[in-house]
């Protein structure tokens, strides 16, 4: 099994990054002999990974980030780079690598404050590893000020430092970084690809891994959640239920207080998972005396550590949000193409009475209102208004549509 094996749908990208990933390797390995070079290469000092949500940039990226470190002694018998069970590979996917800075927007923007330690750190020579390789997963979140601290890195890199941007649409990205960038676009996995992965990787049952893969679409994460978490997929049944109960004011208002509610309990639940874990962690590296009380003159770095948690919490309950509006969206476009006659596949089949019952009753430009109102209420989430407010806006706008 190598790290090419969790892209799910991107083969072409594949070949393209473990080429480059030989040819990275030759880089190192002459000037470890103290060589020249090679004269062509299909290495660059930095990538961009664009593509729709669910296609995997960021797995993508690490995996490149893997092969990039790999160590296996396959390599010098003509394997390929990124194996995936060598110490370089495998530190690497669990994210302890200590040649590997992943940043990634814990709130709505990734700040300057936080990428100035990266920067500085992505001109220094690999301490362990192959190479310095920065990972930016959010590179649409970063500010003016934050961005141009990037650009000034890639526009300079350091001899051994490569820089892995992932985001949506090359658009999403400062003109002047991409254009320094080596670009792959990537592709939406196929219905039959994602369900495959989830048989193979996760154990899931065929027809339990079908169904998760059609409802979202080929987004992997979301399927392998879905496929995986009962409480996901009780979530998703509530939500598919919600078009049928938006008959009078006070439901359009229940409905949408019971969605923001569910999404602060699933950012709740992923925190208490995540920070008592990062707390004690960083007081065991602060040094806490036991009894938990800190050396004098730390408790600045955790309040730092709080306030970064507040601010994963608040943009988790917003990303569990647009699951939710995202399977709204689904919902209606099953809807729209029953009210049209299409033969494009359902993909909530498991919601098809629900389905043929709204679409007789309305007509496909009230179908395509409602679905602009959902694209509205999450244009208002990105844009911080209160949730509860924007998701109340929404189920109004279904009612009346």
């Amino acid at each position: 099994m190598t790290v090419w094996d969790d892209l799910v749908g991107q083969e072409r990208v594949s070949e393209v990054l473990t080429a480059a990933a030989r040819d990275a390797d030759a880089l190192v390995t002459a000037a470890a002999a103290d060589q020249p070079p090679p004269e062509s290469s299909k290495m660059t000092h930095a990538w961009l990974f664009t593509g729709p949500p669910g296609a995997g940039r960021n797995q993508t990226a690490r995996a490149f980030a893997a092969a990039l470190q790999c160590v296996s002694p396959d390599r010098a018998l003509g394997g390929a780079p990124g194996c995936g069970f060598c110490d370089g590979c495998h530190t690497v996917l669990i994210g302890t690598h200590a040649d590997i800075t992943t940043v990634a927007a814990v709130g709505a923007e990734i700040l300057v404050k936080d990428m100035r330690d990266t920067v500085r750190k992505s001109y220094t020579s690999p301490a362990t590893g192959r190479w310095q390789i920065i990972l930016v997963e959010d590179a649409e979140r970063l500010n003016e000020k934050s961005a141009n601290a990037v650009l000034k890195a890639v526009e300079e890199p350091a001899p051994r430092t490569v820089w892995l941007l992932c985001a949506p649409s090359l658009e999403d990205v400062l003109p002047t970084i991409r254009s320094r960038c080596r670009h792959l676009n990537l592709s939406t996995p196929s219905v039959a690809a994602v369900a495959d992965m989830l048989v193979r990787r996760e154990g899931v049952e065929p027809q339990v891994a079908e169904a998760a893969a059609r409802a979202t679409q080929g987004h992997v994460d979301r399927a392998r959640r879905l496929a995986t978490d009962p409480a996901a997929r009780a979530r998703r049944a509530a939500v598919l239920k919600l078009p049928l109960r938006l008959d009078e004011v006070g439901a359009c208002l229940k409905a949408a207080q019971e969605l923001v509610d569910a999404a602060a309990e699933d950012a709740k639940q992923l925190a208490e998972e995540m920070d008592g874990k990062e707390t004690e962690e960083l007081k065991a590296a602060l040094g806490a005396v036991q009894g938990g009380r800190l050396p004098r003159g730390t408790a600045g770095v955790i309040k730092d550590l709080e306030d970064m948690q507040k601010r994963r919490r608040t943009r988790t309950q917003r990303d569990s949000l647009d699951v939710a509006l995202t399977d709204l969206t689904g919902f209606y476009r099953d809807v729209l193409a029953l009210q049209l006659g299409s033969r494009v596949a359902i993909a909530n089949a498991d919601a098809e009475d629900a389905l043929e019952r709204l679409a007789r009753a309305g007509s496909a430009e009230a179908t395509l209102r409602r679905i602009e109102a959902i694209a509205s209420c999450r244009d208002a989430l990105d844009r911080n208004v209160a949730p509860l407010l924007a998701v109340e806006a929404m189920t109004m706008a279904l009612r009346a549509g």
